[in-house]
């Protein structure tokens, strides 16, 4: 398995390349050094790619690594002017030991590499759940009409509205750039989300939030900790847009927090030109990732400035009160506008009124395993920062949190669900994963006290003066390193089912005859284009694996998506598609969707969410009509000859 990965590393150096470059030469032209350049360039980069891609679809303008290229030298340009007009830079704070936080940083890619790749098992793995057919096809869309707008890229699926499609588009530029296939390029992405983008943004959110080197090694080799983020992304749905969103919060909070930081002692206008520019990026790169990521990013930065405002001895009391609540009063709005914009609750609670809170303490969420060591590093980090005033925010940030997933977990009023939840559709697994976002931070901090109190004890016990070869921070790493060794050894990663409280038998990424795509179907979907004439259209019941054709093949596999039409239509399919030879009602319902040449029998399919029986896609040996065309194990491609004209 080391060996197959190994050979990606090419395809996984492009995608850290197309996420990093653009935005780390962008920012350092606008004056960001240190951390926060690597920390904050994917936001640039995944805003700029993701805008290049909709201003190419409008002028018609074909989506390739050259035109987006082109584009992202001219957005470059602009930043460069930009930053010589408004001068100024980021201040970086003086650091005791350089090398302490580069080398955390290392380890916390490095770990969570090891736990991503481990959990994939193979780099060309493809993700058996429901989402990833719809985001596998996309991807191929892009690459077949030349076109990644968000405004478009719905029309795989005959759709005609926005969808974020940041992911999307930077993962058709990896295939495009490398010649990969989209599987492969799918799970570089991946690496380069939950262990490049998330470990620097969550170490730098947690340099500026303590001011400490420390605090933020420790934050870097703990990013991988928890089962909630990045991993749980990339089990459940499989959801890439949110695991890219949710990735690129902390940073996002962490530039809000640094705006007081630049040094510029000219005109005002400036640093607020400047702050305007940079929260742009910031709501940019969200919104095009997965918007709901904007409601907990400003809620976390408005809990924030409501801490600063309510200190500002240079406003009055009254006004301070105005401006917290003016604040709080619009970010609700908004809140409840995107959240009733979505298609509402789809999941119900699941947890009693004291098992929420164990959950959120223990950081067992969704019934995974209790964090017991994480957890302890959470309550200590929170005593810390109860007691430290610059600190006591993020305490109730984390509060604010947790909240959402109490709400999700416990509450089933329909108020909560669709006005508070709807952002995310009431999915306990997508507010999960944001937990971390505050926890790691908080751990972070519990570890540094914990072995400062150490250091000082052994001090004063032994009376010596500390060494300068062995540092609390070298003994922070190391702790920290050993305990994440053991945690990926040893601590189950299996992806739990909360509505029926069971686990996965194994990663979702393995292909086993009884899973969502077996092997004996994907090498029938991947040669489809040595069967079917391009233009023609397979049909199929898309749960149960056939949906992935098209991005395997290429060739029309309809629907494209894991669900089928919900009409009465398709109802006569689902039921009869194999009486067409005695069912004349069949062969008009054929027409309604582009009259398919072929249909692919994987079986009657199944019953559970996002999967559907259709007794009509299958058992056509001996039916009038149909033409066997290829077959591979138990899995066939016939061709429809009882509606021919």
């Amino acid at each position: 398995m080391i060996i197959e990965w190994v050979a990606q590393a090419p395809v996984l150096l492009v995608a850290a390349l197309v996420i990093f470059v653009p935005g780390s030469a962008a920012l350092y032209l606008l004056g960001v050094r240190g951390i926060a350049l690597v920390a904050a360039a994917p936001l640039f980069s995944t805003f700029a790619t993701a805008a290049v891609a909709i201003a190419l679809g409008m002028i018609g303008v074909g989506w390739s690594p050259l035109s987006w290229g082109l584009a992202i030298l001219i957005l470059i340009g602009v930043t460069a002017l930009i930053g010589r007009a408004l001068g100024g830079r980021l201040s970086a704070a003086p650091s005791r030991a350089r090398w302490l936080l580069p080398s955390a940083l290392v380890i916390g890619v490095l770990l969570g590499i090891w736990r991503l790749a481990t959990y994939i098992t193979d780099p060309a793995g493809i993700s058996q759940t429901n989402d990833a057919v719809f985001h596998m096809n996309a991807v191929r869309f892009i690459l077949e009409t030349a076109n990644a707008s968000s405004l478009d890229v719905n029309q795989v699926i005959g759709g005609s509205s926005f969808y974020p499609a940041a992911w999307h588009a930077v993962t058709s530029l990896i295939v495009a750039m490398t010649g990969s296939s989209i599987p492969v390029a799918a799970n570089m992405l991946t690496l380069v989300i939950g262990a490049l983008i998330w470990p620097l943004g969550i170490s730098w959110l947690a340099r500026v939030l303590t001011g400490s080197d420390a605090v933020a090694a420790y934050a870097a080799i703990l990013s991988s900790a928890l089962q909630t983020f990045p991993l749980l992304m990339f089990q459940w749905g499989v959801l890439f847009p949110n695991a890219l969103s949710t990735a690129m919060i902390p940073a996002a909070i962490a530039v809000v927090m640094t705006l007081p930081q630049w040094v510029d002692g000219r005109d005002r206008w400036r640093p607020l030109a400047r702050a305007a520019l940079l929260v742009l990026v910031v709501i940019g790169a969200l919104a095009l990732s997965q918007p709901a990521a904007l409601l907990p990013w400003a809620a976390i930065v408005l809990v924030w400035i409501t801490a600063r405002v309510a200190r500002d001895e240079r406003l009055a009391r009254s006004r301070r009160w105005v401006v917290i609540v003016v604040s709080w009063i619009a970010l609700a709005v908004i809140w409840v506008v995107l959240s009733r914009g979505t298609s509402g609750s789809h999941w119900p609670p699941f947890r009693g009124k004291v098992e929420v809170f164990l959950d959120v303490l223990l950081n067992g969420q969704l019934r995974v395993p209790f964090a017991v060591g994480v957890s302890v590093l959470m309550l200590v980090g929170l005593v810390v920062a109860w007691r430290v005033r610059a600190l006591r925010w993020f305490v109730f940030a984390w509060a604010g949190i947790s909240l959402l997933y109490v709400l999700v977990a416990a509450i089933g009023a329909p108020l909560v669900r669709v006005n508070i939840l709807g952002a995310w559709y009431a999915d306990p697994y997508r507010i999960a994963a944001l937990a971390p976002i505050v926890v790691i931070p908080l751990a972070a901090i519990g570890l540094d006290a914990l072995i400062a109190a150490v250091a000082s004890r052994v001090r004063r016990r032994s009376g010596a003066a500390p060494s300068s070869r062995v540092t609390p921070e070298t003994v922070g790493i190391v702790v920290a390193t050993l305990f994440m060794i053991v945690l990926v050894l040893v601590r189950p990663v299996a992806m739990p089912a909360f509505l029926e409280a069971t686990f996965d038998r194994e990663s979702r990424y393995v292909a086993v005859d009884d899973s969502f795509l077996t092997p004996d179907e994907r090498q029938l979907l991947e040669s489809l284009d040595d069967f079917v004439a391009p233009g023609e259209r397979v049909i199929s019941n898309p749960s149960t694996g056939a949906g992935f054709g098209y991005m395997l093949s290429g060739v029309d596999v309809y629907p494209r998506t894991w669900s089928a039409p919900r009409t009465a239509t398709w109802e006569v399919l689902a039921e009869g598609l194999r009486d067409a030879g005695t069912d004349s009602s069949v062969c008009e319902a054929l027409q309604a969707y582009a009259d398919p040449q072929y249909v692919l029998d994987f079986g009657p399919g199944e019953a559970g969410p996002g999967r559907y029986e259709m007794p009509g896609f299958t058992d056509f040996d001996g039916q009038t009509g149909f033409d066997k065309v290829a077959e591979v194990g138990d899995v066939s491609l016939w061709r429809i000859t009882a509606c021919s004209r």
